[in-house]
C-alpha cells in the first residue's frame, strides 16, 4: 500500500539523498543542471520546511520502501496550495501510486490549488492534467506562460 510519511528534520539528509535522483531525472529537461565538483547535484535549501508552517515535506512509501517525496506549500490568504516538488522513482512510475498520493494531498489541503510544470516535461504535464481533471470533475483552468503550464482548481 502506498502512503505518505511526514519528513522529520532529522531525516533531512535522507530527503537530500532521494532528491539527487529527482534532480538527475529533471536534468533531462533543464540542461543547465550540472553536477557539482563533488559529484553530486547542488542540494535544495529545505530550511523553510522545518521553520515555516506553510511548508510540508513528505516521503512517499510503498509498504516500507521509500519510493518518492512531495514538497507542499499550503495556502495563505493570498496564495493557493501548491506542489513545489513531486517525485516517484522511475521503477514505480506508471503504476498509479503518484495519482493516489496526489489525491491524498488534495484532501489533506482542501481549497484553491495551483500546479505547475515546465513545458519540456510532457509526462508531468499529462500526469497532472489528468489527475486534476479527475479530481475537479473537469472544472479547472490551464494557462501557459514563459515555458510553464499552470493548472488552477479547487478541491
Amino acid at each position: 500500500m502506498v502512503s505518505l510519511q511526514k519528513v522529520q528534520v532529522t531525516e533531512e539528509p535522507k530527503l537530500h539523498n532521494l532528491m539527487q535522483f529527482y534532480i538527475y531525472e529533471f536534468s533531462r529537461y533543464i540542461p543547465e543542471i550540472r553536477l557539482e565538483n563533488n559529484g553530486s547535484y547542488k542540494p535544495f535549501d529545505l530550511g523553510k520546511y522545518w521553520t515555516n508552517d506553510q511548508y510540508h515535506a513528505y516521503f512517499i512509501l510503498l509498504d516500507d520502501e521509500l519510493i518518492g517525496f512531495a514538497l507542499i506549500e499550503s495556502a495563505t490568504n493570498s496564495t493557493p496550495n501548491s506542489i513545489q516538488e513531486y517525485f516517484i522513482m522511475t521503477k514505480h512510475s506508471g503504476k498509479g501510486y503518484g495519482k493516489v498520493i496526489a489525491k491524498e494531498l488534495f484532501e489533506m489541503f482542501p481549497g484553491e490549488w495551483e500546479i505547475t510544470q515546465i513545458e519540456n516535461n510532457e509526462r508531468a504535464h499529462a500526469f497532472w492534467k489528468g489527475v486534476i481533471d479527475e479530481v475537479s470533475g473537469g472544472d479547472f483552468m490551464e494557462r501557459y506562460k514563459d515555458g510553464v503550464y499552470v493548472q488552477s482548481f479547487n478541491t
